[in-house]
């Protein structure tokens, strides 16, 4: 068994897919077939179902896999706590995150890190709440940045910053009159909404139904994935949406867009790094999630 070994087969578990691990790993498939052969070889048991389209570990596969992630990041702890002592730190760093924190907190943050630790680099994904939920439990990623919170006993969340979701709308046309909504009034307005995995739509829902009101409720034009593209749709008239805040401050600012008060009614959540309690975080994320922690209330 050597390192090579368990990284495909770490990895084929994350990906779920033969062809898709050797295109990460820089391999030939037949490489990363061969990786695996030799490893059941050595171990005299079978890891990986190979009897459908679906890629799954076999129970004996599922018992190595936390083996090899432990033993993988202690040989990357050895090799970060050699570089840390040659004053080098290095590595590609993996973050997956929701829209909002994805585009408009994220990249302050990694200049910051950056210009602490010149030598990483990233790889940056974009995925809604929901699917970072689901890819952390599965084990296809390590961590993520996501504006809402999944109970589930195996995850861990720390909050990172605060949020408002605001009504908008734009600032000329037939919506320059409003200033004030009640939530009555609300529900014959044209709304743009988010997808349905989506942490601000997730908010937004949970507190229109503390007020006894439900999607059906409401006139519901357009459901847009792409935040840029509901902005760009408000700003030329389409509807009115509920968005981050933090997402139309320019907009604002350019007289593009305008928040609209709601009666007795405002969305206020967080945001949180989180990441599986079971599975140690390699020591280049640990050294990112500490990081992000201590700059939590200076990075805006």
């Amino acid at each position: 068994m050597d390192f090579k070994q368990l990284e495909t087969f770490v990895t084929i578990a994350k990906l779920k897919s033969f062809s898709k691990a050797a295109e990460h790993l820089f391999l030939t498939q037949p490489t990363i077939s061969n990786h695996i052969q030799n490893l059941e070889k050595e171990l005299k048991t079978i890891l990986i179902n190979r009897t459908n389209k679906n890629i799954s570990l076999t129970q004996a596969g599922e018992l190595l896999y936390k083996h090899a992630i432990d033993i993988l990041n202690k040989k990357e702890s050895a090799i970060f706590s050699l570089n840390q002592f040659k004053g080098k730190i290095e590595g590609i760093l993996e973050i997956s995150a929701s829209t909002i924190p994805e585009q408009y907190y994220l990249p302050d943050l990694l200049i910051e890190f950056s210009k602490k630790y010149p030598e990483v680099k990233y790889n940056l994904k974009k995925y809604a709440t929901g699917q970072i939920i689901d890819k952390i439990l599965g084990g296809e990623i390590d961590f993520g940045i996501v504006g809402a919170k999944q109970e589930f006993k195996q995850l861990e969340y720390i909050e990172i910053m605060d949020d408002n979701i605001v009504l908008s709308a734009p600032c000329k046309d037939k919506y320059l009159y409003i200033d004030l909504i009640d939530l009555k009034d609300l529900c014959k307005k044209p709304l743009i909404m988010r997808e349905e995995d989506s942490g601000t739509r997730k908010a937004l829902e949970e507190s229109l139904i503390k007020h006894n009101i439900f999607l059906e409720d409401l006139n519901i034009v357009a459901f847009v994935e792409n935040t840029e593209t509901i902005k760009e749709l408000v700003r030329k008239g389409m509807g009115l949406t509920f968005i981050s805040e933090r997402a139309i401050s320019r907009n604002i600012n350019n007289q593009e867009i305008k928040k609209i008060s709601i009666k007795d009614f405002d969305i206020k959540r967080k945001f949180y790094f989180v990441y599986h309690k079971n599975r140690a975080l390699s020591p280049l994320t640990e050294t990112f999630k500490k990081f992000v922690l201590q700059n939590k209330d200076t990075v805006i």
